[in-house]
């Protein structure tokens, strides 16, 4: 299945390291020995001591977006997205839903540009209105772009402009870190961003999103906010063991990596049976516009996501994951080619 980056229960090495710890038993809600090893290492990784910032463990990307949006936010506080964001798109208004308005950009490539957060901030000029506190970005976008250092630099400077939080939503943040055309680090990242977060569920964990927080805008109550929107985990050790093992050797880098080179294979072979692909994506999701008949085979046997249905023809969407085989690959491929 080429559909997402999720189906498969989750890396091997990520489930043996679950099975050796079965026996254990550990203190709950986070406080364990293995969330915190694995604390220790995600803020080593991006360059962050301990008393610079913290980790915090949590289940899923859209509970965690909607955690600390609504955590950093007044009431009458908005925060600032690209239309095709996920918290905008995919979410099902979940931001909304806390009270906070997500106020869109619209984008062509899944990035925010410095001048449009701008105009953003300027349009909203009185009590009467919402008033933007937070930038929210993805690092990769829905559509598989990135963002680069230069990019990054002038989103953090009209942040610093007008007092704005920079949150990075990085459910699929490996594959941007790994893939060729990024020239972001992960230092950088933990330099440049007040929040970010490191998704796990969409790179081999079974399930989990590693939230960072800078010490200088946290009050220290996260873990009470996070507690009263029902997303503290009981049996939090079972995220920390599993971000513990993949950033104890750089499995998680190694996992993502993966994603993108088969990706590439595909990119490859499509160029090959001459089909375009649509957009700048270099990450693990490649979309097309084909005739619906081979859209419809192509949703069928290789559960290839329906993007949108263009009348004459489909987008769909092929996206590949830390187990996607190279077999894999040329099947598509080799399918495309015979229709």
């Amino acid at each position: 299945m080429l559909r997402n980056d999720y189906s498969e229960i989750a890396a091997p090495q990520v489930l043996e390291a679950l099975q050796k710890c079965a026996g254990e038993q550990n203190v709950g809600y986070g406080l364990d020995v293995h969330s915190k090893k694995a604390e220790k290492l995600i803020l080593e990784r991006f360059g962050l001591f301990e008393n610079e910032a913290k980790a915090h463990f949590l289940a899923g990307g859209t509970q965690t977006n909607a955690t600390v949006i609504s955590y950093f936010l007044r009431p009458y506080e908005a925060v600032i997205a690209c239309a095709s964001g996920h918290i905008n798109v995919h979410e099902t208004g979940a931001v909304e839903g806390t009270g906070h308005k997500v106020y869109t950009c619209p984008s062509a490539d899944g990035k925010l540009l410095p001048e449009d957060i701008e105009k953003a901030v300027l349009l909203h000029a009185d009590e009467h209105m919402v008033s933007p506190k937070m930038v929210y970005i993805s690092n990769s976008t829905e559509t598989g772009t990135i963002y680069t250092k230069a990019e990054l630099l002038s989103l953090r400077g009209v942040c610093d402009k007008y007092g704005l939080l920079l949150f990075m939503d990085g459910a699929r943040l490996g594959v941007a870190l790994t893939c060729e055309k990024n020239d972001v680090t992960c230092e950088f990242i933990g330099e440049i961003c007040d929040v970010f977060y490191v998704g796990g569920t969409k790179n081999g964990a079974l399930m989990g999103e590693a939230v960072v927080i800078k010490n200088k805008i946290d009050a220290g109550s996260f873990r009470h906010h996070i507690k009263n929107r029902g997303a503290m985990l009981a049996k939090g050790f079972a995220v920390g063991i599993q971000f513990k093992r993949l950033f104890e050797d750089g499995l998680y880098f190694e996992l993502a990596k993966n994603s993108n080179r088969t990706a590439d294979i595909i990119r490859a072979g499509l160029n090959d049976a001459k089909i375009q692909t649509i957009g700048n994506s270099p990450t693990n999701q490649i979309f097309i516009n084909v005739k619906r008949d081979l859209a419809d085979a192509l949703i069928e046997k290789f559960g290839l996501e329906l993007w949108e249905d263009c009348g004459h023809s489909k987008t769909v969407r092929i996206v590949t994951s830390f187990a996607t085989a190279d077999e894999e690959c040329e099947k598509l491929i080799g399918f495309i080619k015979s229709r």
